[in-house]
């Protein structure tokens, strides 16, 4: 991994903080409930999981940070998922943390320790190179991308792997501070890699966002936000909208 890759952080009252993008990582009311209202209920992972019939279940991730999203999604997965199908969690990181720094990170976390102990374990792997990992007796593949998130979604990883996305965690720094994330072609890639059962979730509510994500094709729905934001958007695919 590239120095000038490694994310630049500072700890503020024992947390993480993005000296770069001037931003948390995850709430500071409560990132773990967080995760789980945003990303797990946005999503309907817990119905969707209990009734899955498919041997798959592909989540894509826009900002990898602390892994706190993926660790409360295998946790879900392995609680309620059949045990002969496979999650497979797709995460793209341009500054991801070190194995110290998400060491650190993590252990605010012990209810996760039985996790996060197997995943740090191989956490070097992804920042040295290896695309992916497969954790918790193969029932869960994890995919770290380093790369920009638009990119990523339209590279050659993508296209060698037939990807179908059936649910997207939209996370990465608020869209004010990380504006190079959040922009249309993000959005338009997500539309060619998802079908018509495919849900979104994001903590934020820009208007910017919401509109983007309604032209690329996708229902969005506003509701009530976690802790102190006010909202937040989640929703379906429909299909891309026809420009002819």
């Amino acid at each position: 991994m590239l120095v000038n890759q490694q994310a630049v952080i500072e700890w503020r009252d024992g947390q993480p903080y993005a000296s770069a993008f001037q931003d948390v990582y995850f709430s500071t009311d409560n990132g773990l409930l967080e995760t789980d209202y945003v990303f797990l209920q946005g999503n309907e992972l817990l119905n969707r999981w209990q009734s899955l019939n498919a041997n798959t279940f592909t989540i894509a991730e826009t900002g990898f940070g602390t892994g706190l999203n993926f660790l409360c999604a295998a946790k879900l997965w392995l609680e309620t998922a059949p045990k002969e199908a496979r999650l497979h969690f797709i995460s793209v990181e341009k500054h991801p943390l070190s194995l110290v720094e998400i060491t650190t990170a993590l252990r605010l976390w012990p209810t996760l320790n039985a996790l996060s102990e197997p995943f740090l374990a191989q956490y070097e792997r992804l920042l040295n190179g290896a695309t992916s990992i497969l954790l918790f007796d193969n029932r869960i593949q994890l995919s770290l991308l380093i790369a920009d998130a638009t990119e990523a979604y339209q590279s050659n990883y993508v296209e060698h792997t037939n990807l179908i996305v059936d649910a997207w965690f939209l996370d990465g720094f608020a869209p004010a501070k990380n504006p190079d994330m959040w922009q249309a072609a993000l959005f338009k890639n997500m539309a060619l890699l998802s079908n018509t059962s495919t849900t979104f979730a994001t903590f934020t509510s820009a208007g910017a966002v919401r509109r983007a994500l309604m032209n690329a094709g996708f229902v969005v729905i506003k509701q009530s936000g976690f802790g102190k934001k006010r909202e937040m958007l989640r929703g379906h695919f429909v299909g891309a909208k026809d420009d002819s």
